[in-house]
Parts: C-alpha cells; sequence; structure tokens
C-alpha cells in the first residue's frame, strides 16, 4: 500500500529554492519574497486521490490530482505557465513529469519518519524542501 501523505507539513529547510525559481524565470523581488516564506503544506489523500494545498503569508497554490491521470496544470502565482502534467508511483514516492517551455521538470515527493520531502526539478537544477509533520 503506497504511503500516506495526508496531513499538515511545516517547511523546514529549502536547499536551491532561489536557484529554482531563477531557472523558472522568476523576477528578484518575487524570488526575494519566495526565499523568505514559511511554508505549510495541507495534504488531503483518498487512495489515489490527492489535494495538495502550499499556503503562506504571500501566495497560495492548490494542485488536485489523480494518479497515473495527466492533466492540465497552470502554476498560477508560480511561473504562471500551461504545463502537462503526469503522477505516478515509483514505490512509496510521488512522482511528478511537468511538460512545457522548461526541459526537465517535475517534482518527487516522499516520506521518511515524520518528515515530507519534496524534490523540485527544472532543467539541471534540483531543490530540496524538507517539511515536518505538524498534524
Amino acid at each position: 500500500m503506497p504511503a500516506d501523505f495526508s496531513g499538515k507539513w511545516i517547511l523546514e529547510t529549502n536547499d536551491k529554492f532561489e536557484e529554482y525559481l531563477k531557472t523558472l524565470n522568476i523576477d528578484f523581488a518575487t524570488r526575494k519574497i519566495a526565499i523568505s516564506l514559511s511554508q505549510t503544506k495541507v495534504v488531503v489523500q483518498d487512495g489515489d486521490k490527492f489535494d495538495f494545498k502550499t499556503l503562506s503569508t504571500f501566495r497560495n497554490y492548490e494542485l488536485v490530482f489523480t494518479v497515473g491521470v495527466e492533466f492540465d496544470e497552470y502554476t498560477k502565482g508560480l511561473d504562471n505557465r500551461n504545463i502537462k502534467s503526469l503522477v505516478t508511483w515509483e514505490g512509496d514516492k510521488l512522482v511528478c513529469t511537468q511538460k512545457g517551455e522548461k526541459a526537465n521538470r517535475g517534482w518527487k515527493h516522499w516520506i521518511e519518519g515524520d518528515k515530507l520531502y519534496l524534490e523540485l526539478t527544472c532543467e539541471d537544477v534540483v531543490c530540496l524542501q524538507v517539511f515536518k509533520r505538524k498534524e
């Protein structure tokens, strides 16, 4: 049975996030704000159906998807691009491939103990965010 991602998660570390944002062509001012924010992820999982909410005082982002079903995603408030996304299971990891203007774009989510890991990839930049379970 796949991992249970449900819960509230608070950002602890954010390695190479500014480099990742630069690769997405996010402007200087927005990058500076984004890297200083505390983020909370709220995840609701029902089998292979997910609702990921990323919350901060600056912007919120919601991503609803079903594993194995390709969907159109508009990255509103992030880099404002239209992309095609597909999330699959690789063991207990959620792996998303995103097709659009940027090469080698996607993410991976996995859990180890009471930590939620998010690896964001775009072109040759890899950002690693670590969240701690709050609830």
